[in-house]
């Protein structure tokens, strides 16, 4: 990081000394000027200082470049410290597109929006990395799956140059596209094709063009410029205005198909000239592990590699932009630029698009491995999980919440499976409860997704997480916290007789009911989870839910957080222990904020 802003602070030394060298340099272009106004030297003596500002401007211009990437690169390094130390919220991509309410545990687990698990994580620079980064997080993956992304991880984790390149390679604000759509765009069929007409609109250039000299000799010849015959003059109107007019309806003829072409391709843009830096960069390297190796030759195909092809499209756009140029717009009627660019761009959609949903995938895999390898890269003491095909089963050592620092930590140990398939959390306020049950659901949520997970270890089963943590109404869809709960369950319920198992995950158990409604509530539907090959835990402020444990025997256990109150301050240590909770803080934490109970 140091190196990083040092060689920053160096270039921008240089930046301000050319800066001063240009001044120089126009200075000197104005003084040679001045004197061959006044007759003392030759004008051609301002050629001398003009060649050394153009020099100068070109090697600035260049020097300016790498000076923003290695901006880029201490923003990058930057953003990862404060990871370390816990300030990242805020600072990157929140993926709150990605969020649906519905998901059985994206809201409930902070997968997206600031402060969230893909803003940790995601380092991703295209929208088809961001898209599989959130695919892997919103649905677990199979152990030889998470297998092969482990190893891919691995050797990603090593390779901080590749990964700082992917992560700098442009910064820019995204546009829409949505890479669906651009795969999509890549296979339709083209909207214009036949080499009679593509003949046909090279003849109308071919006359357009002696039509515009014509044009041009008639304006001459009307201002006494030059001096033509009669006959001459009259053919060379009738030309013109007989061939603008034929390609004006030519180009009415085809204008809704060209003006489609010209909107789907720079609406694509911004996304393709991503997309080619980062092909242009994965293609100087190889790669060991399988996953990756796959990935990498997946981008290989006949002829040029893709960033050159997509480089060659890009240059089409470049020209395509040029025709809102005025001059470019006069001319149109006698060149048909826009015309033929339209047919280039069809022509390299028909040889490259079918590739492009390829390029698409291996790079957004890509990306997504390295968004993994980095959170893997700054949290070397976290392990990845350990999957085994006895289920269901949850081990976690040491098993803490990724967004906490290190410093903040309080790491518990939970083991569930086997006889044993429910956890029921007691504690008062503030003591924990919930924070366990997301610390449980996130890390599975790594675990299944190919990262690294916050323990010391863990062992698990492939598990379908399901969580109940953060409900709320809706007063637009007229739904109560307690309904909305309630259809929770139900989702969990319905997970539960997948082939998956469930991992459930239930905060304050029916909490917007009555004691009497809740127990009965609570214990018929833990008994079906249970039943139906589910594990997981239930917290709550109800001691009477903790008797479930003793209807379901064997099957369940208690758990407790405790807290202390020492000279009216309330002390919580986070330790999760065996058993009921006794006791009970609300009274002391109303009093605490100054109610008078």
């Amino acid at each position: 990081m140091e190196g990083r802003r040092a060689e920053i602070a160096a270039r921008e030394k240089r930046h301000r000394k050319l800066g001063y060298l240009k001044l120089v340099a126009a200075v000197a272009i104005g003084v040679a000027v001045w004197l061959a106004l006044v007759h003392v030297t030759s004008i051609f003596w301002a050629l001398v200082p003009a060649g050394v500002l153009a020099a100068l401007s070109v090697f600035h211009e260049h020097l300016l470049r790498r000076l923003e990437r290695r901006r880029r690169a201490e923003r990058y390094f930057e953003k990862g410290l404060a990871r370390l130390d816990g300030n990242w919220a805020g600072t990157g991509e929140t993926g709150i597109g990605y969020l649906d309410p519905a998901h059985p545990y994206a809201q409930d687990l902070d997968l997206f929006g600031k402060g969230s698990l893909f803003e940790l994580l995601s380092t991703a620079r295209t929208h088809i990395g961001e898209d599989t980064l959130a695919r892997w997080l919103l649905a677990p993956a199979d152990p030889a799956t998470v297998s092969g992304r482990h190893e891919a991880v691995n050797e990603l984790r090593s390779r901080l140059d590749l990964r700082e390149d992917l992560a700098i390679v442009a910064e820019e604000a995204r546009t829409g596209v949505d890479p669906a759509s651009l795969a999509a765009w890549g296979e339709a069929a083209p909207l214009i094709e036949g080499r009679g007409l593509r003949a046909g609109v090279f003849g109308l250039t071919a006359l357009g063009i002696p039509a515009g000299c014509a044009l041009a000799l008639y304006i001459l010849h009307q201002f006494g410029v030059v001096v033509l015959a009669e006959s001459t003059v009259t053919f060379l109107r009738d030309f013109f205005l007989i061939v603008l007019l034929v390609n004006l309806a030519s180009l009415h003829r085809l204008r809704e198909r060209v003006a489609a072409i010209v909107a789907a391709v720079e609406e694509s843009a911004h996304e393709l000239k991503l997309l080619s830096e980062v092909l242009l960069r994965l293609e100087r390297e190889s790669f060991r592990s399988p996953m990756l190796a796959s990935l990498r030759a997946s981008l290989d195909s006949e002829g040029d590699p893709p960033s050159k092809r997509l480089a060659r499209l890009n240059r089409r756009i470049e020209l395509l932009d040029s025709g809102h140029h005025l001059v470019v717009r006069l001319l149109e009627p006698f060149v048909l630029w826009t015309t033929h660019l339209a047919f280039a761009v069809e022509s390299w959609r028909r040889h490259n698009g079918a590739a492009v949903r390829r390029w698409l995938t291996a790079t957004g895999e890509i990306e997504a491995l390295c968004s993994l390898a980095s959170h893997a890269f700054e949290h070397p003491d976290d392990p990845f999980p350990e999957f085994t095909a006895e289920g269901p089963w949850l081990e976690a050592e040491g098993i803490a919440h990724p967004f906490l620092p290190e410093s903040r930590v309080v790491r518990n140990d939970v083991q569930i499976g086997g006889d044993l398939r429910l956890l029921v959390v007691s504690g008062s306020n503030m003591s924990g409860k919930s924070t366990l049950l997301r610390t449980l659901g996130i890390n599975a949520v790594l675990a299944q997704a190919g990262a690294s997970v916050r323990a010391r270890r863990l062992r698990m089963s492939r598990l379908a997480v399901g969580a109940s943590i953060r409900i709320t109404d809706s007063l637009q869809e007229g739904v109560s916290r307690f309904y909305a709960e309630i259809l929770r369950l139900r989702q969990i319920l319905d997970q539960a007789r997948a082939d998956t198992a469930v991992l459930f995950l239930i905060d304050e158990f029916l909490h917007g009911t009555n004691s009497h409604d809740r127990r009965v509530g609570a214990e018929a539907v833990v008994r079906s989870l249970v039943e139906r090959g589910a594990i997981g835990l239930i917290t709550t402020h109800d001691l009477a839910l903790a008797d479930i444990a003793a209807v379901l025997g064997a099957r369940a256990a208690n758990v407790h957080f405790e807290d202390q109150i020492e000279n009216g301050q309330i002390h919580f240590d986070y330790v999760l222990r065996p058993g009921v909770v006794r006791k009970s803080n609300a009274i002391e934490l109303m009093r605490s904020v100054g109610l008078e109970i």
